[in-house]
């Protein structure tokens, strides 16, 4: 499975002059977590998350803030308060090494890229929605994969949370393979096992 089968597209994009309050609407409008921030040549420069326009934002109750020193003004600008440089990952991307990207930078979303342009982003809530894919849909994507490669009823496919059962009467190393590849590239499948039905 590929970047480009997860990934949301098009993806809404800021610039760094951006106010912080047009790029906060933009996030709680859309119920994104982080914002791809261009150039003006539409070049990745920058990320801008939940967490980068909260941060500072918010005063201190007035009853305590005696206790504190002068709190300077919040920055105004995406430009002010991205995280820079951003990653990006390329759509042909392979999902398994786009999560452990994701997990090891610790971040919610990955800016999907052709060159420095972007296309496209990968956020946690695709990656669980691609989970939580019904099993009947995935057995159907399943089905009509394997019928492009080998013809309709070569094998049976059953599905139960996101685990592909093949019965194959061929025992053919090959196919095999071949069936488990084109298993493994169907969006919410998390494993594929081949069970021997010819002599069934």
């Amino acid at each position: 499975m590929r970047a480009r089968d997860v990934m949301t597209s098009p993806v809404i994009t800021v610039t760094q002059d951006t106010t912080v309050k047009e790029a906060a609407t933009l996030l709680a409008a859309n119920g994104f977590t982080a914002l791809p921030v261009l150039d003006d040549d539409d070049r990745l420069i920058g990320i801008v998350t939940e967490a980068d326009l909260v941060r500072d934002r918010f005063p201190r109750d007035p009853r305590y803030r005696h206790q504190y020193p002068e709190a300077t003004p919040p920055a105004e600008t995406v430009g002010a308060v991205m995280t820079t440089p951003a990653v990006g990952m390329s759509a042909s991307a392979d999902v398994a090494d786009l999560v452990t990207a994701m997990w090891d930078d610790r971040v919610r979303s990955m800016p999907i890229v052709d060159g420095s342009r972007v296309v496209g982003i990968v956020t946690r809530r695709d990656l669980v929605r691609v989970l939580a894919r019904d099993d009947r849909e995935i057995a159907t994507d399943v089905r009509h994969r394997l019928a492009h490669y080998g013809g309709p009823n070569r094998g049976t496919v059953a599905v139960c949370d996101g685990v592909v059962e093949l019965g194959d009467e061929y025992a053919d190393p090959t196919d095999r393979h071949v069936a488990v590849v084109l298993a493994e590239a169907v969006p919410g499948v998390t494993t594929v096992r081949v069970t021997d039905t010819a002599n069934r």
